[in-house]
């Protein structure tokens, strides 16, 4: 669940606490005006009823805003289809008889993903950690020190989900950890002063799929190192993409160098991998079929053989492949943490 959501349901969450009412968050699937009803369908994937009171009140927030006083008052018609709602009233079984309606549009999420993607990628930094100190962390020869009010926050094992990161402390941040900050940088890009730090203890895994099942969200994939199964789980938080061929191409130079005196000054031009992968194509498990070669990250769980994907990569034989052999394995490639949020 992105951050600003986060944010918003934890600020609204004592509304829950009167007797027999509760708050429920989904994204609109069904609008029915004239039975006055809502259908959300959770992030957990449960669909949800809700029956509008004859006193509801409709508000909508922007995204990032945690204080109703700052909302603005609407009408149902002002909802559409795929806004999230928070739902504040009695419940029970999967309904809930609402008398608060708070809203946050799709266009306004969509507007803000777009500018936080754009910050992470004019402000931030992503790699793995080759220095710690008391205070400071180093990643991409840039030294992180906590700013003002900075949010520290560390991925759960077995866990893709950022709302279940716990808050975490810079001394909980050990070397060879992957990390993405964003913050202020020097003049020189030597150094930042961190508003968000990000950290996880991850794998990246390549294999080929085995078998694909949609239903389940899962497949079985053999990984390229082990030659043992794997069984990779997909959910709502896991982000798939599938590289364009200049993008794997850029990707390949960098993990095989040799490559570029072969390409003869051909090769892409150099560019940022994990931009590379933010801004190749979503795809679904229907996009995939057996024999595609993929790279997964994940956090470090309790189960070599299973694991949740953060982020499932597709596309990479070129990258997978050692020049001039067909045999494929991971190299030097991390995918570190992807980390969706």
């Amino acid at each position: 669940m992105k951050l600003f959501v986060i944010a918003w349901l934890s600020a609204f969450a004592l509304m829950a606490q009167a007797p027999a009412v509760s708050s429920t968050m989904g994204a609109v699937t069904k609008i029915d005006a004239e039975s006055k009803a809502l259908t959300l369908k959770t992030d957990a994937g449960a669909e949800v009823m809700v029956m509008l009171q004859p006193a509801v009140s409709f508000r909508r927030v922007a995204p990032g805003e945690t204080d109703l006083r700052n909302a603005a008052t609407i009408a149902l018609s002002d909802i559409t289809l795929g806004d999230r709602v928070l739902a504040r009233g009695r419940a029970e079984n999967s309904m809930v008889a609402a008398t608060l309606i708070v809203v946050m549009s799709q266009g306004d999420i969509a507007k803000k993903q777009a500018a936080d993607q754009a910050d992470w990628e004019k402000r931030g930094v992503t790699g793995r950690v080759t220095n710690v100190t008391a205070d400071s962390i180093t990643v991409s020869s840039v030294v992180i020190a906590p700013g003002p009010n900075a949010l520290v926050r560390r991925y759960a094992p077995d866990s893709v989900k950022f709302s279940e990161a716990r808050a975490s402390k810079l001394s909980e941040i050990r070397t060879g950890d992957q990390v993405r900050a964003r913050g202020e940088k020097s003049a020189d890009g030597t150094k930042m002063s961190a508003e968000e730090i990000v950290s996880g203890s991850f794998r990246t895994l390549a294999g080929v799929v085995l078998s694909i099942d949609a239903a389940v969200g899962q497949l079985q994939v053999r990984d390229l190192e082990t030659k043992k199964p794997v069984t990779v789980k997909i959910n709502m938080d896991s982000s798939m993409r599938k590289l364009a061929p200049p993008a794997a191409q850029a990707i390949a130079v960098r993990v095989h160098p040799e490559l570029a005196a072969a390409l003869k000054g051909k090769a892409a031009p150099a560019a940022d991998v994990q931009q590379l992968v933010d801004r190749s194509p979503a795809v679904t498990l229907a996009d995939l079929k057996n024999g595609d070669a993929i790279v997964v990250s994940s956090t470090v769980g309790a189960s070599a053989d299973k694991v949740t994907a953060i982020t499932l990569v597709a596309g990479v034989e070129p990258i997978l492949t050692k020049p001039g052999t067909r045999e494929m394995s991971l190299g030097s490639w991390d995918l570190g943490g992807g980390f969706a949020q």
